[in-house]
């Protein structure tokens, strides 16, 4: 019998989602649907994509989530291990196999499946008249095309585009187990045949990203694209679908990952919410979703006319559910790694198959050896007694007391102040600081005390010539912030003097215009320059076509070397740095009065002597905290890093604050060791500024 029949009249249901338009619309169209049935009060709750996870794995074990929530799969396996899904208690029936596969962790089905999505095969069907069946009839029709017409336009240095063709060949990103075999010859073989069809063979666009593929198919100038059903709300073109080819290198279909969507109820849920869950997953709730919201639904009773679902369905029959393993997104991290060095040409599919095994097996390496923690807190007992003794001490003083007295009523004013500063920066290095102690892994949490300091220092992982290790990024960090630095201030400081002469005309205008790359928000700022540095279709590489008088654009690939990537985050941070060392510096020209630099010239000194005899030592005392103040941002610039470069090739233009972030979200959810970089990167930044209070004079930071 359906749950749902015997569900609790008058419940209150909270259901957490990160769908939008015509998905969340048939997803609030079934909630109405069951409420007018039942009697619950279904409330839906709209939570950001880019912060779902986070707030799901943060809230729902310590009781304030949802009682409902929908979401893909892929985190499934650590979802499991953390308790934040509660499984049905009853069989989960008369949906699609695969998507029950693709629920199923230690032989239970965690949640009930809603929808799939997986990677197909478009194409434009005005190019291609019948679509191609195997890559090598994909390769033929794609060079019968006519000039300017690209044969192929997929993401090629993603993991999850790799896939289809990593199947394709028999291998696998993970074992069943959770392992990874990365190192065999059918890996090496998968990256071979990539790089024959994203490079060798001339039919995909340089550094294809997802605004690329929308563009050039809108365009017409794309035949084939392989992506999602996503892909296709908003196309200007007919669009065609169907399922993605045969390798014939192997004889074996393409087989992409599959995304299930599903509902998982979580621990506190009300004893209602399985009702509403089974009702959304099959039936009318399937029905609504499927007429209503476009899905390709896992009710095996529910069919569609649309043909881009019906290709999905047809997809789903040779798909490979993503995998739900914690160590997923240490495979993805290794193999992309790879990926890219193969087609950049800077390793051999089988250093690259090895390197990928000697990467995945360091950021899935097991957690450190758990340490005693009596000692520690035999010192921080210490700490503490030692601290109130000490303010006791402080509190028998009487002219202590006599001065606190007389200005009581001044420290409930700053009170606000320090409290807001003791939760909001305090209380938070705190918590970071005390989590690096500790190591964690799918929900589990265990105490090594300095084991990650020791790593990161010692370069247990990685030799310190490795762009994964911490001597390596710090050098790397301390040449980025030293060279924007330099280039700030010149630059600022040319500019403000010049724009203080009175014969430049529109002044004003000049200084308003010049300040704007310090006003708009650095990250909207990064990803306009990322896309100017394609390799294809950027402005860079067209300016440079221009000036060196060649037939197109200089195809350089930026981010295929280091200097280059280094090079296109510097133009991209010197473009935001510059503005506010220029304000700083028309600012304390203000208070410098040209008489001293006429008579400086009457005197027979020219404009250099004048300026660095005359001005630049006034210019100092305002110049210098600026400089220090710029200098601590820029070591942390973590969005010019991570959305320009993305820290290509292989990690190497990573900073520190970058290369946490990845140890923390991108390679195994190392959160203990994240905060230790954290920690460095505070003791690093500490010493700095104390160096730098006492080189200008004053407190500045």
């Amino acid at each position: 019998m359906i749950l749902w029949l015997g569900a609790a009249w008058g419940a209150d249901i909270t259901v957490w989602h990160a769908y939008r338009d015509a998905e969340e619309d048939a997803l609030e169209a079934a909630g109405d649907a069951y409420q007018a049935i039942s009697g619950d009060k279904i409330s839906f709750v709209q939570i950001p994509f880019d912060g779902y996870t986070t707030k799901l794995e943060t809230t729902i074990p310590r009781g304030n989530g949802p009682d409902l929530f929908v979401a893909s799969h892929d985190n499934l396996g650590k979802w499991s291990a953390m308790g934040v899904v509660d499984p049905p208690s009853t069989p989960v029936e008369g949906h699609l196999p695969v998507t029950i596969e693709a629920l199923t962790v230690k032989g239970r089905v965690q949640g009930w499946p809603l929808a799939y999505k997986s990677l197909l095969l478009l194409y434009d069907k005005a190019l291609v008249k019948e679509p191609a069946r195997t890559t090598d009839a994909l390769l033929a029709q794609a060079k019968q095309l006519p000039d300017g017409v690209y044969g192929l336009v997929f993401e090629a240095g993603s993991p999850y585009s790799h896939g289809p063709i990593l199947h394709a060949f028999g291998a696998r990103a993970l074992e069943p187990d959770g392992t990874a075999k990365l190192d065999t010859p059918e890996q090496a073989a998968a990256y071979a045949f990539s790089k024959r069809l994203a490079i060798d063979e001339g039919i995909v666009p340089a550094q294809p990203t997802y605004v690329v593929m929308e563009t050039l198919f809108d365009e017409g100038r794309a035949a084939y694209v392989i992506s999602g059903s996503w892909f296709v709300p908003g196309r200007a073109r007919d669009i065609g679908a169907t399922t993605l080819p045969v390798v014939s290198e192997t004889g074996e279909p393409m087989a992409p990952y599959l995304g299930v969507d599903a509902i998982y109820r979580t621990p506190d849920a009300e004893p209602a919410a399985a009702g509403f869950a089974e009702f959304l997953s099959r039936g009318e709730g399937a029905r609504i979703r499927s007429e209503q919201g476009g899905q390709a639904v896992s009710d095996a009773s529910v069919t569609s006319d649309d043909p881009i679902v019906q290709a999905l369905a047809a997809q789903a029959r040779n798909a490979v559910p993503m995998p739900n393993d914690p160590n997923t997104s240490s495979a993805f991290e290794a193999i992309a790694r790879s990926l890219l060095s193969v087609q950049r040409g800077a390793r051999t599919p089988e250093e690259a198959a090895a390197d990928a095994q000697e990467f995945f097996d360091v950021f899935s390496r097991p957690l450190p050896p758990a340490a005693d923690p009596r000692p520690w807190l035999a010192f921080l007992a210490i700490l503490v007694l030692g601290g109130l003794g000490l303010v006791a001490q402080r509190a028998r003083d009487p002219e202590l007391r006599a001065r606190v007295s007389r200005h009581a009523s001044d420290y409930l004013w700053i009170a606000p102040a320090g409290l807001s500063m003791s939760v909001l920066v305090i209380l938070p290095f705190v918590t970071g600081a005390a989590v690096s102690l500790f190591a964690h892994r799918a929900g589990e949490w265990r105490f090594v005390g300095l084991a990650h300091f020791l790593d990161i220092l010692l370069a247990r992982d990685f030799p310190i010539t490795s762009p994964l290790s911490f001597v390596f990024t710090l050098g790397v960090t301390v040449l980025w912030t030293t060279v924007n630095i330099v280039l700030h201030v010149s630059i600022g400081m040319a500019l403000a003097m010049l724009l203080r002469e009175p014969w430049v005309r529109l002044r004003a205008v000049w200084r308003a215009l010049l300040i704007i790359p310090w006003a708009v928000p650095n990250y909207i700022t990064a990803l306009i320059w990322k896309g100017m540095f394609h390799a294809q279709f950027g402005a860079v590489n067209a300016i440079l076509g221009f000036v060196l008088m060649r037939d197109g654009p200089l195809e350089l690939d930026w981010f295929g070397s280091f200097s280059t990537a280094f090079c296109a985050n510097l133009v991209t941070n010197t473009w935001l740095g510059f503005p506010f060392m220029m304000v700083v510096t028309l600012g304390a020209l203000q208070s410098i009065p040209r008489d001293l630099e006429e008579a400086a010239e009457v005197d027979g000194a020219g404009r250099w002597f004048a300026f660095r005899h005359v001005v630049y030592p006034m210019l100092k005392p305002a110049l210098l905290p600026a400089v220090v103040l710029g200098s601590v941002w820029t070591f942390n610039m973590f969005n010019v890093i991570f959305l320009v470069s993305g820290g290509e090739p292989n990690s190497s233009t990573e900073i520190l604050i970058s290369d946490a972030y990845r140890w923390a979200f991108k390679r195994g959810n190392h959160y203990g060791y994240a905060a230790a970089y954290a920690v460095l990167i505070f003791g690093v930044l500490l010493v700095y500024s104390r160096s730098a209070n006492r080189l200008v004079g004053k407190k500045v930071i």
